[in-house]
């Protein structure tokens, strides 16, 4: 029997990374949120990897903190280490990656969330979702509790009817020993969705007074800090160390005897893992050629003596892994004081959704985080942020904000995921990005802040900040780009010293195009002297400036196919010459252009030829009437 309990312009269940950045992009906008959440204690945690970033979720992350999100700058605020990781490489593939204490994380964003305006927070656990011609209009909780509101955001993560599996040992829970959903799976299926089953895991976590750090390869923090949010500055903080590791053939036995044993192998696990995040079992028998395998152990809080052993993610007995991870040099007497585990759990299929990660067949309906079928903090956030965004203005009644794949790696997530599906956890990584050279985390302000001040998310203060750095980036390339200097004797030595070209008369910004040349070395010439951050920018433009100018042209051909819109009202049962898989395929997805189109799984180059032609005659036809 259920009970009236309060009404709310948007309800949020679910209070993981995708949850609370929904939460606080709708409350923030100014409607009134209630965030549900099974345990209060289950506020952001971080229930696999105590670490926010890394490569391409570096990307993420900047483009969330962009937008006016939240995690950026609550990881700033509780990191223990921060790395720019990928340097070796391009600009394009730099991605920051900070070690956090996961506890302060949680307490940080847990306060920020009960000091937000306009929104409340609630536990209890989500078994209903209520609609009414079609749409959503609220949610009911086990214990009874009827809320009515304008939009509801489904951000359950791994929780969904979600198992505990340690070898033999299996129990219904969710993460970290918290409760689990155990009604609204059946409700999402009542409602018409499609439910799959996934898998992801976690290594042990151990002790640290019985570990042998001199064995292993200490890396240290970056220094001075680089922040992940546009607003954060000057970081002052003393950094941990993380240290890096590897397995043996020892190691690499005791999993082969025991692969008997293991739920992966013997069939008791039922969800489909991550291929690029494969437990320790499984790169041991995939890459049987391999002596080693990496592993780092990484702190999980300032406070806490429990050290997270990165790339050691497992499903096995406890007693097997004991001895696995004994058998590593300078683990030997290594006390395991969390052991890893796998967790199953439902989530949908992604294609049911619009762009704007709304259900297609229930208006303010949207989902948002690993519900998914995504993985990783980063990839749940972005969504959260969309997904908030958008139940606002679903509410009123204005246009979604969508991000293509030519504006940002949350536009890339997205469209992946509701354009081609998934049939695994989902990750992102930058080789999914076409347009990765002009999506660098360097440049996420200046592509989508913007964006957020229009939808009413960017504050001011922060847009002007901005707009700030955009000018001064555009009145540093037209003043290096106007000031020439001649034969220079100091300059001469040092392109001869950098294998940099001849000296002749060049603008600052030509020298700034050659290999080896930074603004440091050109800096006496400049009549003004430009941000640290307007710096960066400068170099990286004038230095891949053929790239990206080739690229730019690639991003304009992209957005003639994304403006080349198919009618809602096509019969693909009637385009002559499409093949029956690609019929099937577009008759379920309902593309909205051209370029979604060719992008669907199933559908090649000559089907998109073919329905090109057909649109077009569509279009002129009703032209001629």
């Amino acid at each position: 029997m259920s009970f009236f309990a309060g009404e709310y312009d948007v309800v949020v269940v679910g209070a993981g990374h995708a949850g609370v950045e929904a939460g606080l992009a709708a409350a923030r906008m100014g409607k009134s949120t209630l965030m549900l959440t099974i345990n209060l204690d289950g506020i952001a945690l971080m229930a696999c990897n105590p670490a926010i970033g890394g490569t391409s979720k570096g990307h993420l992350v900047r483009e969330v903190d962009a937008l006016g999100g939240q995690m950026g700058i609550s990881a700033d605020a509780t990191l223990i280490q921060m790395r720019m990781i990928n340097t070796g490489k391009g600009p394009a593939v730099h991605s920051l990656r900070a070690q956090q204490d996961k506890k302060d994380y949680q307490r940080y964003m847990k306060q920020v969330l009960e000091n937000t305006e306009n929104l409340e927070i609630a536990e209890g656990e989500a078994v209903e979702i209520l609609t009414e011609k079609g749409c959503a209009v609220g949610v009911v909780t086990a214990s009874g509790r009827e809320y009515r509101c304008k939009a509801v955001i489904l951000a359950c993560g791994v929780y969904l009817e979600s198992n505990i599996i340690i070898g033999e040992y299996n129990v219904k829970s969710g993460p970290c020993g918290l409760k689990n959903s155990t009604g609204l799976s059946d409700c999402l299926r009542r409602l018409g969705f499609e439910l799959r089953r996934f898998k992801t895991g976690t290594p042990p976590r151990v002790d640290k007074r019985t570990i042998d750090f001199s064995v292993f390869e200490e890396q240290k923090g970056d220094k001075p800090i680089i922040p992940f949010s546009f607003l954060s500055d000057g970081i002052k903080r003393e950094q941990q160390s993380c240290y890096l590791g590897y397995t043996n053939e020892r190691t690499h036995e005791i999993l082969r005897s025991n692969l008997s044993r293991s739920p992966m192998f013997s069939g008791s696990i039922k969800g489909t893992g991550a291929r690029y995040c494969p437990s320790i079992e499984d790169k041991v028998t995939r890459f049987g050629d391999k002596p080693r395998h990496q592993l780092f152990l990484e702190p999980e809080g300032r406070d806490t003596n429990e050290i997270y052993v990165q790339g050691m993610s497992t499903s096995m007995p406890e007693d097997v892994q004991i001895e696995f991870i004994r058998s590593i040099k300078g683990l030997e007497n290594a006390h395991i004081m969390r052991s890893a585990y796998a967790i199953e759990y439902d989530c949908i299929d992604p294609t049911a959704l619009k762009q704007s990660l709304e259900a297609k067949s229930i208006a303010g309906l949207f989902f948002a985080g690993q519900i998914n079928g995504s993985s990783g903090y980063e990839e749940a956030a972005a969504q959260g942020i969309i997904a908030g965004i958008n139940a606002v203005q679903y509410i009123k009644q204005e246009e979604p904000l969508i991000l293509d794949r030519s504006e940002g790696y949350i536009g890339v997530l997205i469209d992946d995921l509701v354009i081609k599906g998934t049939n695994e956890p989902y990750r992102m990584m930058t080789s999914r990005a076409e347009y990765r050279l002009t999506l660098r985390q360097d440049n996420a302000d200046l592509r989508l802040t913007e964006k957020g001040y229009k939808v009413g998310l960017v504050s001011k203060e922060r847009y002007e900040r901005m707009l700030e750095k955009k000018n001064g980036l555009e009145k540093a390339v037209k003043r290096l780009k106007s000031t020439h200097v001649g034969k220079d004797e100091y300059l001469g030595m040092l392109l001869e010293e950098r294998q940099a070209g001849d000296m002749n008369s060049s603008s600052l910004y030509d020298l700034l195009k050659r290999k080896g040349i930074y603004y440091r070395d050109i800096a006496v010439y400049d009549s003004e002297q430009p941000s640290k951050e307007v710096i960066e920018q400068l170099e990286t433009e004038a230095k891949y400036e053929g790239y990206i100018v080739k690229q730019q042209k690639q991003i304009e051909e992209f957005r003639r196919n994304e403006s080349c819109l198919i009618p809602d009202d096509i019969d693909y049962d009637e385009v002559g010459s499409l093949r029956i898989e690609a019929v099937q395929k577009l008759k379920k997805l309902r593309p909205k252009n051209i370029g979604q189109a060719g992008r669907i799984s199933g559908v090649s180059p000559a089907d998109i030829s073919v329905l090109s032609v057909y649109v077009h005659r569509m279009k002129a036809m009703k032209n001629m009437h």
